[in-house]
């Protein structure tokens, strides 16, 4: 009985497998189930980090960020104990021997697979850090398990690799949609922060997905994210030009802020004997931070509402920026999980309201509503940090219900986002993935590169003669015509070069001269794990036809010609154009 279900089960799941390959309209399905799944575990998460900041700050109806004081200096004490708890978290994970894989690191490198466990990793340190009062965000688990739960879908139903990444993308869009209320913004922050591109084959399984992930929080009850706007206005030349000048200076600050999230990290991680003591210590500096304004906590949500109601002063303006820098450069560096999402929204409003401030107090003669120099800044920083100029302008869209402040938040975003790939050229996420050595710099596909490594392309079946050979001995083994070339080796077995065979039947060579004397390339050789555009790079760079494959000890593993390299390397790029465009 027990293998007839079995039978039956496997029987069912090829059959919707086959499906999901052939309709269109399974798939959009499929992007419901995973959108469904990604809009319920975002207001899980929320549910459990709110919890943890009622249980030691106390808070039951404000957000923590929008307390006016800290009534009880001993709640600040959460912060130490969220480093403690994040010290015995990674001891739990001692055993482990990479990072975790984060929704934009898989859809780049790993063609949408991502590892349950990971999944709940990052989910885990980042609710702690939220809720126990760091600087970070939670759009990063949002995401993370929202791509998570579709990739784990998508494996079992052994999608092919780009309905895969699709699928990630639409799972973690749903789950940014499900965190605002905004399902254009989740759809878009599919396409351009994970997914990488737009295509008409993925348009509809991701704003399906998104839909579903905003219809999961509705109907839980949670209200969508929304910041009121100034009713009437009228954006002059001069409001275009002097918010285009915000947007340049929030791409500046942006990545100003990521640098020093990095410099700060380098020392932290640094120190040999209180390395493992940083979430403690970073726990401890933020306590200071939030005595001087209970704004620096947690991601802002509440004080960027507070902020925009109360218009405070410049000086205490620039005073609570400086404060909230300081705390999320803190946190991350020193060991706390999280983003910088909705972070980069609390300081680009702050940017924005310090801007007004300084236009309408100098003698220039123009002047700039706060509320909407805010709301620009807001995309303009955020841009930078976290990238999608689409995404953070279609946010202001959808949670203002204001159209006549999109033309200049668009105009903002994009100088912003043009300003950080001209001097910066990475995004937060993908710049720490560039500090621990990927090239990623978008979430596009480029896995199969780094798949396609020499060890794949390399022939084996190549000739080779002892380096202590003759030119007449060489003659007598490798006859004219049947080899291009040979590879010499020594006793054992290691590299020494590579002889043209017709090199060696120069008329002018003596029989008795030792083949090495003919031998080039000895210096250029590639390893196993080389990836096709470092091949190329050292065919160029050597100016050779052909290359030896060589492992760590020297041994000659292979022979990789020029010519095969590049066929292969099209071949690669002609499939992944065509899957992009749906046509296989």
């Amino acid at each position: 009985m027990r293998r007839n279900w079995q039978a039956l089960f496997r029987s069912f799941t090829i059959r919707q497998r086959r499906r999901l390959r052939e309709s269109e309209a399974a798939f959009i399905l499929l992007a419901v189930v995973a959108g469904t799944a990604a809009g319920l575990m975002t207001n899980v998460q929320q549910w459990l980090a709110h919890g943890l900041q009622r249980i030691f700050y106390g808070v039951t109806v404000n957000r923590l960020s929008a307390l006016e004081t800290i009534h009880h200096p001993w709640r600040l004490l959460a912060l130490p104990l969220g480093g403690l708890m994040l010290m015995a978290f990674a001891l739990l994970l001692r055993g482990r021997k990479r990072e975790p894989i984060d929704v934009v690191e898989a859809n780049a490198l790993h063609g949408g697979r991502i590892p349950a466990t990971d999944n709940l990793v990052i989910a885990t340190q980042t609710i702690i850090s939220n809720g126990m009062g760091a600087s970070v965000g939670l759009e990063a688990a949002f995401a993370q398990l929202g791509g998570g739960v579709a990739s784990l879908l998508g494996q079992w139903l052994k999608l092919r690799r780009n309905d895969l990444r699709t699928l990630v993308g639409a799972g973690a869009g749903a789950a940014i949609g499900a965190a605002f209320g905004a399902p254009l913004t989740g759809a878009f922050y599919a396409f351009e922060i994970v997914i990488g591109h737009y295509t008409p084959s993925a348009i509809a399984p991701v704003i399906a997905a998104a839909l579903a992930g905003v219809s999961v929080s509705r109907a839980m009850g949670v209200e969508p994210w929304l910041i009121a706007t100034t009713a009437d206005r009228v954006i002059s030349t001069a409001d275009y030009m002097l918010f285009a000048l915000l947007g340049i200076l929030c791409a500046l600050l942006g990545i100003m802020i990521m640098r020093l999230v990095t410099f700060a990290e380098a020392r932290a991680q640094g120190w040999r004997r209180l390395g493992r003591w940083r979430p403690l210590i970073g726990g401890l500096l933020l306590i200071p931070l939030a005595l001087g304004s209970p704004q620096t906590l947690s991601a802002g949500h509440g004080a960027l509402h507070l902020d925009l109601i109360l218009q405070p002063a410049l000086g205490l303006l620039l005073l609570i920026l400086a404060l909230k820098i300081a705390a999320s450069v803190i946190s991350l560096s020193f060991g706390f999980r999280g983003g910088l999402f909705f972070a980069s929204l609390f300081l680009g409003a702050l940017v924005g309201q310090i801007f007004a401030g300084a236009v309408n107090a100098s003698a220039i003669g123009f002047s700039l509503n706060p509320r909407d120099a805010a709301l620009v800044g807001m995309a303009g920083l955020s841009v930078s940090i976290v990238g999608g100029p689409m995404t953070l302008a279609l946010l202001m869209l959808e949670t203002t219900h204001d159209f006549g402040l999109m033309a200049v938040v668009l105009t903002a975003s994009l100088l912003s986002s043009a300003m950080t790939r001209e001097f910066f050229g990475y995004s937060f996420s993908t710049w720490r993935l560039h500090l621990r050595g990927s090239s990623i710099r978008s979430p596009r596909d480029i896995g199969w590169v780094r798949n396609l490594t020499a060890a794949r392309m390399m022939r084996r079946d190549w000739i080779s003669v002892d380096e202590n050979c003759t030119v007449a001995q060489f003659r007598s083994r490798v006859p004219l015509g049947s080899a291009s070339k040979a590879v010499i080796v020594n006793q054992d077995g290691q590299y020494c070069g590579i002889v043209p065979t017709p090199s060696a039947y120069a008329p002018e060579l003596e029989e008795d001269t030792r083949i090495t004397e003919l031998a080039v390339l000895r210096e250029a050789t590639l390893s196993p794990d080389t990836d096709i555009q470092k091949i190329l790079h050292l065919f160029d760079q050597w100016v050779a036809d052909e290359l030896a494959v060589v492992d760590a000890s020297g041994k000659v593993l292979g022979l990789l010609t020029e010519k095969h390299a590049r066929r292969r390397y099209f071949e690669e790029i002609e499939t992944s154009q065509r899957a992009l465009f749906g046509e296989i």
